[in-house]
């Protein structure tokens, strides 16, 4: 083995994954791999309307997003995670209600949640759970968090694009409503919990303030609005950075403060 090689094994995996976010050109390489292994718009678009025009239609039925969180999970039971988490919620769900028979607006709503489950899929990501007609998404970030942080906002942003593009023209055809969403994403260490003895029939899921800053943020959101945390935005590529603004609360009605600082949690938009 050459001395090189010796140096290297000796660097612990926490130190590379600095040393790989410290170089510019290492990242930059790094993303434009990633961008070449998801999925094109174009094709997500034409997928997602051939399975919603299939559900409206025909009565298609999704076949289920995997297991892969799950089993993900309960490999790390009571493991503590850096993660980017993601909420994307459907906005104006009580009006549809009102308005649709009971059996299309379980269609769409179904259709709209296997839908941002693979977007989150596509991109690297795991889908957690469905809470109505909310979606929860997480980036594991423990090895590269500015890649995990380029993933979870790639996925908000095609998110909002598979909706407006996809779903919604499918939708206009039968006089249906436009949907839109609410997106959130905040990172943090989040801890693997199991509730009950069996390690391969009790429920797990996470816990963590990542999040609940996430569901907060997401409620803060406007319709078709992508919100990110001060500490997700610190590990995006300056460039991504450049899309971001941020956003100056006038009314108090944020009032969260860092854990770290004591200071408002800074809360950022993206601007395209």
């Amino acid at each position: 083995m050459s001395e090189k090689n010796k140096k290297d094994s000796k660097i612990p995996e926490t130190q590379k994954s600095q040393n790989i976010a410290s170089s510019p050109n290492v990242v930059d390489m790094l993303l434009s791999q990633k961008k070449e292994k998801i999925v094109d718009s174009e094709t997500m678009i034409l997928e997602t309307q051939k399975r919603v025009w299939g559900a409206l239609k025909k009565g298609y039925e999704y076949t289920g997003i995997t297991n892969e969180s799950e089993n993900f999970l309960r490999k790390n039971v009571f493991s503590k995670i850096d993660m980017i988490v993601l909420y994307v919620d459907l906005v104006g769900s009580t009006t549809m209600t009102l308005e649709l028979p009971e059996e299309k607006l379980a269609i769409i709503i179904s259709s709209f949640s296997q839908e941002m489950a693979s977007v989150i899929q596509q991109h690297n990501g795991y889908v957690l759970k469905f809470v109505g007609d909310a979606v929860i998404g997480y980036f594991v970030a423990t090895d590269n968090a500015i890649m995990a942080a380029d993933h979870a906002v790639t996925c908000a942003k095609s998110m909002i694009t598979v909706i407006q593009k996809g779903i919604n023209p499918i939708l206009n055809q039968y006089d249906y409503p436009d949907l839109m969403v609410k997106i959130g994403l905040d990172f943090g260490q989040s801890i693997v919990v199991r509730y009950g003895s069996n390690p391969n029939a009790s429920h797990v899921d996470l816990m963590g303030p990542a999040m609940n800053i996430a569901a907060k943020i997401q409620s803060m959101a406007k319709a078709n609005q992508i919100l990110i945390g001060n500490d997700v935005y610190k590990k995006l590529h300056p460039t991504t950075q450049n899309n971001f603004k941020e956003i100056i609360w006038k009314n108090n009605e944020w009032k969260y403060r860092s854990r770290l600082t004591g200071e408002i949690y800074k809360v950022y938009e993206y601007s395209g």
